[in-house]
């Protein structure tokens, strides 16, 4: 149902007084966005401007339908965000463009992420000169999507060792069986990679799965609280046949799918500081707007202080997440910092989307203002790319030098 004039006053920011005429227009009081080289901040304005303008307004029927809106893909494509693995960004520059992605819609941010950081790292990476070159020009230009296939139905936090799908070499040929759960665009995706268990010598491989190969089908996993645009799925794979040209031959084990997942959980960190300037951005258009008592509510002690909290949440997140890309850009990231930048980021995120929606009152619990789609969309933040509890764990452990992932009797 489409917003009531009011409604669309209060809940979408109006772009010009949003981001010119109101104090701290970029919310970047840490003028981390200043780190960055001329070029990257006028391009990374036009990457704001296109999400703001386009792609925010857009998203929140799609988020209410649980649909995918297709035809802004090459629009994203348009403003390069199908290709930044590729095309030489600095570190920070990638991190900032996830930051205003989750600050216009979560879900499109984990496309863009997923497809960046899994997909297009993952054949650029491990995947042969004829892979690169076969999927690596249409990937950029988001005409051809793929999918991140490992989690599986029985194995989330403890895949490492539990992964359960197979595959069998048969001549030149792999024969696959298993199944996956919560794979991300798989229902739309023209080939996922497959992490599957080589039965000969017990070693984790990936395969790319084109989606028309006989045995392959993808379900879509619906009424979820949240990332409700992402089209998760439900992978089945029933003696499904690739040749061995399709085996990736950098993943030689489950060590290639870390590291992988390694820069993956840093990702999440920057949409979990996105996201709440996204809740902050909502929060405070609405305090403006919103009178009661005779007077806008941003006037209230009682606004301000949440309203103070969130921003102060936000940027903690991204002087930690601006460190990280440092980091990232010497190559000296390791799980551990990857871990705790997650974890602390989506506990902070899920801190400022309960802030954001009891300012907003009833008025939070609709989707109609936005804040209701941030508060579902960053509990899946929370628990995506390993829980707050397993990235916490992988913290403890590095810190102490003792495992606690399994307990003692």
């Amino acid at each position: 149902m489409p917003l009531s004039e009011n409604q669309a006053t209060i809940a979408v920011a109006d772009t010009e007084r949003s981001f010119t005429s109101l104090p701290f227009p970029d919310v970047d009081l840490m003028h981390i966005w200043q780190l960055l080289e001329p070029s990257e901040r006028r391009r990374l304005r036009d990457i704001r401007t296109f999400l703001q303008d386009r792609v925010r307004p857009e998203s929140l029927e799609y988020w209410n339908r649980e649909e995918f809106p297709h035809h802004l893909l090459p629009e994203m494509a348009a403003h390069g965000l199908g290709g930044i693995q590729l095309d030489g960004s600095s570190e920070l520059f990638k991190g900032l463009v996830y930051v205003e992605a989750a600050r216009a819609d979560v879900s499109l941010s984990a496309l863009v992420g997923i497809h960046n950081e899994l997909i297009v790292g993952m054949i650029r990476e491990l995947g042969s000169a004829e892979q690169q070159k076969k999927w690596l020009p249409g990937l950029s230009q988001f005409t051809a999507l793929g999918a991140f296939a490992l989690t599986e139905p029985e194995h989330g936090s403890d895949i490492a060792g539990g992964l359960a799908t197979t595959a069998t070499r048969d001549g030149n040929e792999w024969v696959i069986n298993g199944a996956k759960r919560w794979i991300g665009a798989a229902t739309m995706a023209d080939f996922s990679l497959v992490w599957a268990r080589d039965t000969e010598d017990n070693t984790v491989k990936a395969f790319i799965v084109e989606s028309d190969c006989p045995g392959f089908s993808a379900t879509k996993i619906s009424n979820k609280v949240g990332l409700r645009i992402m089209q998760n799925a439900d992978i089945r794979l029933d003696a499904v046949r690739v040749p061995e040209t399709n085996r990736l031959p950098g993943a030689k084990n489950f060590a290639a799918a870390n590291e992988l997942l390694k820069h993956s959980r840093a990702w999440v960190g920057w949409q979990a500081a996105g996201v709440q300037l996204g809740i902050f951005d909502i929060a405070r258009d609405y305090a403006l707007a919103r009178t009661q008592f005779g007077a806008p509510i941003a006037g209230f002690q009682l606004v301000q202080l949440p309203l103070a909290e969130i921003l102060g949440n936000a940027m903690a997140s991204l002087s930690l997440m601006s460190d990280v890309a440092r980091i990232q850009g010497t190559g000296d990231l390791e799980m551990v910092q990857a871990a705790m930048a997650k974890a602390t980021t989506t506990r902070l995120a899920r801190e400022s989307a309960a802030k954001g929606r009891a300012l907003l009152g009833g008025n939070g619990v609709t989707s109609d203002y936005e804040m209701a789609k941030l508060f579902g969309d960053v509990e899946i933040l929370y628990t995506y790319e390993g829980t707050y509890e397993i990235n916490s764990l992988i913290v403890g452990r590095a810190v102490t030098g003792v495992s606690a992932f399994v307990s003692r009797h």
